[in-house]
């Protein structure tokens, strides 16, 4: 990976580098030379697509959000309270404004801690919607330059590369995950893999050459691992099991190689050091997250996630083969098969079905090796195997729910789907081998004359991965908060309490970030049971005297919000005798306690 190495690349193509100039010809470009250099070419490619592939993201960014406006707006609150923490209250980051009076309560849920420098952007509402959209553009941007790094990296040529980054960022199993930006925060693993490996010299056309090895890009790899697992463990945690399988089987190779040749393989005191220390940061990172998450369980026993939840996500087989109903060239097409998935959103996989036929194709025409081509062809079927989960051989054991019982914090991985982060990852990897062979072969075609045949050739399997990366992803608009939250003091109720609008609550407190009992996570506290419970009844002596026994100081009640629910026709309740003032904002009403 680094500047103007062509170690990757087949002859065919260095002489067609954008960044190796002909012998003897002078650089006309200078010190600009860096804009026509092929990564700032991929990282300006992977922006423009994102921007494209994501459309309209950024159309209404200040209002609307990608998906449905469930999970976008906790993931918008939880950007904006990790900047906001961190500026002001940094020992305090853990315990945040909502869920009152909870501890712990940022690590509800996957806290995308890693993105906190950009919630020190801007301030308020409207703010954290343009953030969580920006950064919805930009995870798709980063998994395509992760995954062109990677295969880069392992062999393939730049046209392999475009192909793997586009298969991986935009697969069509992403788009039902249109709003879960911690799992399409996915990007991280592909880059610090592509960094390791640079740093270690190994690739999977070359194997280990030792005289490429590069320490600074080891640590960056590991760092980058760092920081990836600092979104969450969602899909960060696979990757410190795959890290830490990496580290055993690479120190097992070396020893093997030791005692077959009676003498030290070459490695490196500097290479050693950088992987002790970016191993110790990435270790730490881990650990202190894991710690925290204990705590929260510790302090909510039923947040502990049983194998049932695993059991009723895993996906049956034709869940591989099938698209979400956001796919814009699959989705109608797919609809009879979606009918057979108990939950479409976690079980509709399909990778893309020119990137299958182009892997299928790598596993017999490629620039890598057999056995290395025989190697990540066993990984594919093995992460399809784990990601079968509880339909695998009827129970999942061997299989997912086994790593669920062994391993530390699998348990709580209850989407075995999930695991097509590293099947399509694997997938990209064996279709760029093969588009890499076949751009060796078109550059011979080229080099006689058929030039723009050799083009349309190579731009065809490009195209065809893009075109299913196209979206039919709805984009609402995101109620703004009432001017009546600004007025009333906290800590404060919003009613009504529980269900989706609690996420949107979390949302509209990026404005100042009041105190509120309003929360919404894959648990219940047993305090916010007790307190909806309690103010079923609200505005009476009984609520009034709980509220103020907890702190909370006033509510804010939405009538228009109200139908269904305990506090339906609320506007009709008196309120004489209870010591409390009502007042109402614009239809909103506030009452102080």
């Amino acid at each position: 990976m680094t500047t103007g190495s062509t170690d990757a690349l087949p002859p065919a193509e260095i002489a067609d580098r954008d960044d190796v100039p002909a012998t003897g010809s002078p650089d006309r470009w200078g010190r600009w030379r860096w804009l026509r250099h092929e990564w700032t070419l991929s990282v300006l490619g992977g922006l423009l697509l994102a921007v494209v592939l994501t459309w309209p993201t950024l159309r209404h960014p200040a209002s609307t959000v990608p998906g449905d406006i469930g999970d976008p707006t906790l993931q918008a609150w939880q950007l904006a309270w990790g900047g906001h923490a961190l500026l002001t209250t940094a020992s305090g980051l853990w315990h945040s404004n909502t869920f009152f009076p909870e501890p712990y309560t940022y690590a509800y849920s996957d806290t995308l801690l890693g993105y906190a420098p950009a919630g020190m952007l801007g301030s308020g509402f409207e703010a954290a919607l343009v953030r969580y959209n920006v950064m919805y553009v930009l995870v798709h941007a980063l998994a395509f330059v992760g995954a062109y790094a990677l295969v880069r990296q392992l062999g393939a040529g730049r046209w392999g590369g475009a192909v793997a980054g586009l298969a991986w960022a935009f697969a069509p199993w992403r788009l039902a995950h249109a709003g879960h930006l911690n799992i399409l925060s996915s990007g991280g693993i592909a880059l610090c893999l592509a960094m390791l490996a640079r740093g270690h010299g190994w690739s999977l056309r070359h194997g280990y050459r030792p005289e490429r090895r590069r320490p600074g890009w080891a640590l960056a790899g590991w760092l980058v691992a760092a920081w990836q697992v600092g979104l969450g463990f969602a899909i960060g945690l696979p990757l410190v099991y795959f890290l830490l399988a990496g580290v055993l089987v690479a120190a097992g190779g070396y020893g093997w190689s030791w005692w077959r040749r009676r003498r030290r393989p070459a490695f490196g005191r500097r290479l050693l050091v950088a992987d002790l220390a970016g191993g110790a940061v990435f270790g730490a990172v881990t650990l202190l997250l894991g710690l925290v998450y204990l705590r929260v369980v510790d302090l909510n026993p039923q947040a502990e996630r049983t194998l049932d939840w695993t059991r009723h996500f895993s996906p049956p087989l034709i869940g591989f083969v099938t698209a979400p109903a956001d796919s814009w060239l699959w989705g109608e097409r797919h609809a009879t098969a979606r009918d057979q998935l108990a939950w479409p959103p976690e079980m509709a996989l399909l990778p893309g079905m020119t990137l299958l036929g182009l892997a299928g194709a790598g596993l017999f025409l490629s620039v890598y090796p057999a056995r290395h081509r025989v190697a990540v062809g066993l990984g594919v079927l093995g992460t399809v195997l784990l990601g079968l989960g509880a339909t695998l051989g009827g129970d999942g054991d061997p299989g997912y729910l086994t790593l669920s019982e062994h391993l530390p914090g699998w348990d709580a991985l209850r989407t075995p789907g999930r695991m097509m982060h590293w099947t399509s990852l694997l997938l990209a990897v064996l279709a760029a081998g093969a588009v890499t062979a076949l751009a060796g072969e078109v550059g011979r075609w080229s080099a006689r004359g058929a030039r723009y045949l050799a083009a349309v050739v190579l731009l065809v399997p490009l195209a065809l991965v893009g075109l299913e990366g196209v979206n039919r992803t709805p984009h609402p608009v995101v109620p703004p908060p009432p001017a009546a939250l600004r007025t009333a003091a906290e800590p404060m109720l919003v009613l009504p309490a529980g269900g989706a609008l609690d996420l949107v609550v979390m949302a509209w407190t990026t404005d100042g970030f009041p105190r509120v009992t309003n929360g919404l996570a894959g648990f219940e506290p047993v305090t916010q049971a007790r307190t909806r419970a309690a103010t079923a009844t609200f505005p009476d002596a009984g609520s009034v005297a709980y509220l103020r026994s907890i702190g909370v100081r006033s509510v804010v009640a939405l009538p228009g919000w109200t139908a269904g629910t305990p506090w339906e026709g609320i506007a009709s309740r008196p309120v004489d005798g209870l010591g409390i003032t009502r007042e109402d904002i614009d239809g909103v009403l506030v009452y102080r306690l």
